[in-house]
């Protein structure tokens, strides 16, 4: 009875643990627009908790316009089991693990997300520097987003150069290539 028992409990968790394992690297969920190149292997996933530093500023086109704009992100990254193991922020884009290995990165791709979260994202990496977890990183996703979109408060002439954070919570992912 012992065995049967035993033989179960495996059972069940190989099968979580694939299922986890095809959850997290599995692109097929994912827009085609943010799925990362074949001959890449995903090395890292973080959770990152934070805040978007939002500006009110005037528009280029039309000039009379004013718009919310991105001045740049700061998160705490953090493993699966809540270890903070680096920090991302920009711009530019800079993931920096806290073995001192780093990426920074253009941005490829968005896929929107709903309107109350920030898109998903596909990272190209320029530079990864250092000895670690984030050496020869060829790409970085961006997915599961929560919040982080610009301020519904007006922007205008009244508050021109007004600054406001907003938490948003996300994964990042980070490929290397084969």
């Amino acid at each position: 009875m012992k065995i049967k028992q035993c033989f179960l409990f495996l059972s069940i968790t190989l099968l979580a643990a694939t299922s986890y394992a095809q959850m997290h690297t599995d692109q097929k969920n994912l827009p085609a627009l943010i799925q990362v190149a074949t001959g890449n292997t995903l090395v890292l996933e973080t959770r990152a908790e934070g805040q978007i530093t939002y500006e009110c500023s005037k528009e280029k086109d039309p000039l009379t316009t004013y718009k919310w704009t991105m001045a740049g992100p700061k998160a705490e990254l953090s493993s699966r089991s809540g270890e903070k193991i680096g920090d991302y922020s920009g711009p530019p884009a800079r993931w920096a693990h806290k073995d001192g290995s780093f990426v920074t990165g253009s941005q490829v791709a968005v896929s929107p997300n709903g309107s109350k979260n920030i898109p998903l994202q596909l990272v190209k990496a320029d530079v990864a520097g250092g000895q670690g977890a984030l050496t020869g990183v060829s790409y970085v996703q961006r997915v599961n987003t929560q919040g982080g979109v610009a301020p519904a408060k007006k922007c205008s002439a009244d508050n021109d150069g007004e600054k406001a954070e907003v938490s948003y919570k996300a994964e990042y992912r980070f490929w290397k290539a084969n």
